[in-house]
């Protein structure tokens, strides 16, 4: 006798984000803000496996995951109808597993990344055949953060972030992340910066910054990094505040909120550094854990099927 053949499956691996730079501009007429975003992939990972099953269903295991959407509202559910759309297929009979291990809701694109994730499995899955030019098209329609989680490395992102200009970086940077007791959400962070900065000026990418990346000069790096968001992440989130200064009275070479928060980064000199860090950051209490992560990181990449 024969068995029931195994439902085949495809696992892809995929990055989070740190933003070096995060330049807003004022608000624009749809609502969104341009940007100059210089993205940073770390290597703290998210995966997503997509299996053969009986309908669409999305399953999470690991830190935070109690708060991922299970519903077709989660991004990895709508990269993979979205791409089955693109190609004119039925709705997907899919299981999409996430095993997270980026910060949930933190500002480091851990959705985005699950969604690019989803459609590089579901590609593979399928055989659709999808070119990079699709898939990235289909990212940006996704989310502004989805098409960095697909390419990884370090890029410059301008428009409201989706269009990418790949950097050059001249050598790994180390990092610590501080993932808050509590989360912020995006809409209100960039609601809350438009109240205190009615007049941004037009976004643009600091030369010295890109120059710090390209050379990989940490202590260059460490002046140059800024995020506009940060004074509005802060006033929403005041106890942000003493947990970058323990990462400072640490050691860390620079500290910010990472993207639209609530998790912290702190750029260091190196990994000893960074264990140093880690460990002061815990015992400060000032955060739920610290994770360390070097960069850059290698964008979605398949690891099975």
């Amino acid at each position: 006798m024969t068995g029931t053949p195994a439902a085949r499956s495809v696992t892809v691996r995929v990055p989070a984000k740190v933003n070096v730079q995060l330049a807003v501009g004022p608000a624009r007429p749809d609502g969104f803000h341009d940007l100059a975003n210089v993205f940073l992939a770390v290597g703290l990972h998210d995966e997503v496996t997509v299996t053969e099953a009986d309908a669409l269903t999305v399953t999470c295991s690991g830190p935070g995951s109690d708060q991922v959407p299970l519903d077709r509202t989660n991004l990895a559910a709508r990269a993979a109808l979205a791409l089955a759309e693109r190609h004119g297929l039925p709705e997907p009979t899919v299981r999409l597993h996430i095993a997270k291990d980026i910060p949930v809701a933190g500002g480091m694109a851990g959705g985005s990344a699950d969604a690019a994730a989803a459609l590089v499995a579901c590609d593979a899955l399928w055989g659709t055949g999808a070119s990079r030019a699709e898939l990235l098209d289909i990212c940006a329609e996704l989310g502004s953060d989805v098409p960095f989680s697909l390419v990884g490395g370090a890029a410059l992102g301008t428009g409201r972030g989706e269009r990418l200009e790949p950097l050059a970086v001249g050598g790994d940077f180390w990092w610590v992340f501080a993932v808050a007791d509590g989360g912020l959400s995006t809409p209100a962070v960039y609601r809350e910066f438009d109240r205190l900065s009615p007049d941004a000026p037009a976004p643009a990418a600091s030369p010295a910054l890109l120059d710090a990346l390209r050379t990989g000069d940490v202590a260059a790096l460490a002046a140059s990094v800024t995020n506009d968001l940060q004074p509005a992440a802060l006033s929403l989130f005041p106890a942000l505040k003493a947990t970058l200064d323990a990462g400072t009275a640490a050691g860390a070479l620079a500290a910010l909120v990472s993207g639209s928060g609530p998790t912290t980064a702190f750029l260091v000199a190196d990994e000893a550094a960074a264990r140093a860090v880690t460990s002061a950051l815990v015992a400060s209490g000032t955060c739920r854990a610290a994770r360390v992560a070097c960069s850059p990181a290698e964008g979605a990449v398949l690891i099975s099927g």
